[in-house]
């Protein structure tokens, strides 16, 4: 090849180049622009729900071990003190349940009297419950209230509550939904719930953004966690088929119920990851980046399973859910 025919192609080619230099050049500065952290981290305190047990529990663990300055809301005694003994002396505890306002309202005066004027830089509404999960026509309405009241009410109350001391320090609202925020896999309120989530950090996001807060999402896939342990899951699913009138369950069948609960198996032991970590890491990034991320997507079944779903028209969803899920008797 001449050296005319060398200038011709890289002639022919430019836009090539200058495309592919500036997708390199943006993501180096994406990438350097995500790693800066802010200062003073010592100084800082961060209120966690949620704490008793799972991503809570171990979120707190690692920002004590970063010199935050946690307050870890505890719903059982138990809880508390386990994870008293598992840290250092800067990490405080207090009993809290998000469904109770004079809960949160006691949580609130303890929280105000240790961050002073600093104010508080953190709260990660971390709190939840999933069940019962089911059949939406096996549900009661108090079977979706029990789970709106933590996942829905208690994030919003938890917030609107603690924010005067957000904004105080100008910090940052961190929300933990799931990706079955994105895409509705099953009946019961616990999809619903995380829906609202979604929602509701993104018009609190809009809103307050002037007063130098951010709210960040975390949108983990499935974790073995206490949400997701089969033994709990089982027991629901039995107690809400034993609530059935005797024509709803004609309807289903009476094969219905073991196949449903093998499924439910099948996925949970597929899909559960052990490694708690991946969430806790985009929590602790939310809180600790210069420029955190609006939604952090945790698990590599989140990353290229249910997002890329999420944005897939619904009748591709309720194909999918069609093949996996078992027909009841009386389908048409």
């Amino acid at each position: 090849m001449d050296i005319d025919s060398v200038y011709q192609y890289l002639g022919d080619n430019l836009w090539l180049y200058g495309v592919g230099t500036f997708v390199v050049l943006w993501t180096l500065g994406w990438l350097y622009r995500d790693s800066l952290e802010v200062e003073n981290i010592k100084e800082k305190y961060v209120f966690v729900t949620g704490c008793d047990s799972g991503f809570g529990n171990l979120l707190c663990k690692r920002l004590d071990r970063r010199g935050f300055r946690v307050i870890a809301g505890c719903l059982t005694e138990k809880g508390a003190d386990d994870l008293k003994r598992a840290t250092g002396p800067y990490l405080k505890t207090v009993l809290l349940d998000v469904t109770s306002t004079a809960s949160i309202q006691k949580a609130m005066e303890y929280t105000k009297q240790e961050v002073g004027d600093n104010g508080l830089w953190g709260i990660v509404n971390n709190a939840g419950r999933s069940l019962p999960m089911g059949p939406s026509e096996w549900m009661r309405l108090e079977d979706y209230t029990s789970t709106l009241k933590v996942n829905m009410m208690g994030v919003i109350e938890m917030t609107l509550t603690f924010l005067p001391l957000i904004k105080q320090a100008q910090g940052r609202i961190v929300n933990v939904a799931s990706v079955l925020g994105r895409v509705a896999a099953n009946g019961g309120g616990y999809c619903i719930s995380k829906f609202a989530v979604e929602s509701f950090s993104d018009c609190l996001r809009r809103d307050i953004h002037y007063f130098g807060i951010k709210v960040c999402i975390i949108e983990p896939g499935f974790f073995k966690t206490a949400v997701t342990s089969l033994d709990p899951i089982e027991r629901e699913l039995h107690r809400l088929w034993n609530q059935l009138t005797p024509e709803v369950k004609a309807s289903y069948g009476d094969k219905y119920l073991d196949k449903y609960i093998q499924i439910q198996r099948l996925i949970m032991n597929a899909s559960c990851d052990s490694d708690l970590s991946k969430v806790t890491n985009c929590m602790e990034h939310a809180l600790v980046s210069s420029y955190p991320r609006t939604r952090y997507s945790a698990g590599w079944d989140a990353k290229f399973g249910w997002i890329p779903l999420s944005y897939m028209p619904s009748c591709v969803i309720d194909i999918g859910l069609k093949l996996v899920m078992p027909r009841p008797a009386k389908s048409v």
